[in-house]
């Protein structure tokens, strides 16, 4: 049912015309075989010609409701299931940071990349369920047409099979719920050999303690999850099938006993359950797929949910300002919170004032705040308290979007943009990043082309400059680094705190520098200290 509203509410009208055209395909199955067996009688009084025609006429309407049903559900499907990923795209991108970090990385992508593909796989299978479904509803119509004794039966044995079959059924779509869970940790295990697949190398015990009690327990709990989940869904379908057979037997070998049924009738209940059979057998073997698809919903609905309780207005910001005059932080806090909550981190009160043309240096320790006062700046924090005022224009989630637009940001975990997005609008893009390129020493290593990079592939230090190439291109008025010259070498590094940061301060930016790089300190207007979330102390530098 929940694959049924989920199609529902992307397009209502094309489902109720796939539905309509399916149950003609299946009826018209149903009088297939009403016709076969009344032709196979030899007690028929209808000529044999008039037979034949209405037989190429069903076909015929089978046929063509069957594709029309067929398609229009394969293209509605499809389309719902890009909508949903197109969707959780935008809830992710709308969501705050914050929220974000809180979910995770695995839960995202368990998300976006299996319990998509579940519906998805699901959702590819209705069409030809609902064409199923459509040809055993006829078929139990002609057997009602035929003795309404017999479809008695045949709903009685249906209600035994629905209500011996929910129980095995409910449990089945728990256990697979508890191997969805199971797959967020296994997400998470499977980010940890990619990420730290180096310190595994290095490290014997540290990598076998990791595959035996971390990814093979969470790797061996989801196998059983699944394991007893499909073994009761395969429990369902086989006995589904014995009652099943046993209606067929019972109508063979015990109603002939019980009723006077001619030989004609009886084939047609004969041949109409062996026809009923295809389609029941594929319903039943597709109950797993269904219920997977029902599991994945839900987590997508809840995820959806838990990103729509923290969605960010998002509308088409206007031009960021070219000049301006102070960026002020007043009183504003942020905070981190933690299963337990003494050990929150609290950042702030921040009171801070920001200028054109200023450099200035963010210092600190390790875990005294320096990074998120970063993007509390930046604006992808939003302060829980206190206030960003940009030019007596306070900052609220009303233009928080635009307020953004006015920074470049490399963060010392930078993500690196195979092609320049967003820049596309400039015509000398390639010419400028040319430039560029020769200033940061890697025209000898890549070049661009309609604004496409030839190669990401270098050592951190050299994608960092790539990142500032971009960030060089998108020309805004505040320029913030952090940890930039971390990876660089000890002449580019020098280059950076010597020649790029004061070039970019004469073209009239304001730049914000995270570094613990005290041999140039000096060269800063201001420096910012902080100290366990608090700024300790913001003056010129000593000379």
């Amino acid at each position: 049912m929940n694959l049924i509203y989920f199609l529902l509410r992307s397009a209502w009208k094309m489902v109720a015309i796939a539905i309509i055209t399916g149950f003609l395909s299946g009826g018209s199955s149903a009088g297939l075989i009403a016709l076969i067996s009344s032709a196979a009688s030899k007690s028929n009084a209808a000529p044999l010609t008039t037979i034949a025609w209405g037989f190429v006429a069903l076909v015929i309407v089978a046929l063509i409701t069957g594709v029309i049903s067929q398609i229009m559900l394969i293209r509605l499907s499809q389309n719902a299931v890009l909508q949903l990923r197109m969707r959780l795209s935008r809830q992710i991108l709308a969501s705050e940071l914050s929220h974000l970090e809180q979910l995770g990385n695995p839960r995202l992508l368990a998300t976006l990349t299996e319990d998509v593909q579940a519906v998805a796989n699901a959702v590819y299978v209705i069409p030809f369920l609902c064409i199923d479904m459509s040809m055993a509803l006829g078929c139990l119509l002609y057997i009602t047409w035929l003795s309404w004794l017999v479809f008695i039966m045949v709903l009685v044995l249906m209600l035994v099979a629905i209500g011996s079959c929910k129980c095995l059924l409910y449990r089945g779509e728990k256990l697979l719920a508890l191997a969805r869970e199971d797959q967020d940790s296994l997400f998470k295990n499977f980010s940890t050999i990619t990420a730290g697949i180096k310190e595994l190398k290095l490290h014997y015990q540290r990598r076998h303690f990791f595959l035996t009690h971390r990814l093979e327990a969470t790797a061996s709990r989801f196998r059983n999850h699944n394991v007893q989940g499909l073994t009761l869904f395969a429990t369902t379908t086989s006995w589904g099938k014995l009652i099943f057979f046993f209606a067929i037997g019972f109508v063979l070998f015990i109603l002939p006993h019980l009723f006077a049924i001619d030989n004609e009738t009886l084939s047609g209940y004969i041949l109409t359950f062996t026809y009923l059979m295809l389609p029941m057998d594929n319903i039943s073997n597709n109950l797993p797929l269904i219920s997977k698809a029902s599991v994945a919903l839900q987590k997508i609905e809840s995820l959806g949910l838990s990103l729509a309780s923290r969605a960010e207005i998002a509308t088409a910001p206007p031009n960021s300002l070219t000049n301006w005059h102070s960026l002020q932080l007043i009183n504003v806090t942020h905070t981190y919170y933690t299963d337990k909550e003494d050990k929150s981190f609290i950042l702030g009160p921040i009171n801070l004032t920001l200028y054109p043309q200023e450099l200035v240096f963010i210092v600190g320790g390790n875990g005294s705040g320096k990074s998120s006062l970063a993007k509390l700046i930046t604006g992808l924090y939003i302060p829980e308290n206190g206030e960003i005022i940009l030019d007596q224009t306070s900052i609220t989630e009303n233009n928080r979007e635009w307020y953004r637009q006015h920074f470049s940001v490399v963060f010392s975990d930078f993500y690196l943009f195979a092609e320049l997005l967003g820049l596309e609008n400039n015509e000398n893009l390639d010419i400028q990043a040319q430039k560029y390129l020769e200033k940061l020493q890697l025209d000898h290593k890549v070049k661009i082309e309609n604004g496409q990079l030839s190669t990401t592939s270098l050592s951190q230090g050299q994608r960092k400059r790539l990142a500032l190439l971009t960030a060089y291109l998108e020309n805004r008025p505040i320029y913030l680094f952090d940890e930039w010259a971390a990876d660089q070498d000890p002449i580019f590094k020098d280059i950076f705190y010597t020649q790029l940061l004061p070039e970019l301060k004469t073209q009239g930016k304001t730049i914000l520098v995270i570094s613990h790089d005290d041999h140039y300190f000096h060269l800063a207007d201001r420096i910012i200290k902080l100290d366990y979330g608090k700024i300790e102390f913001d003056k010129l530098p000593q000379t």
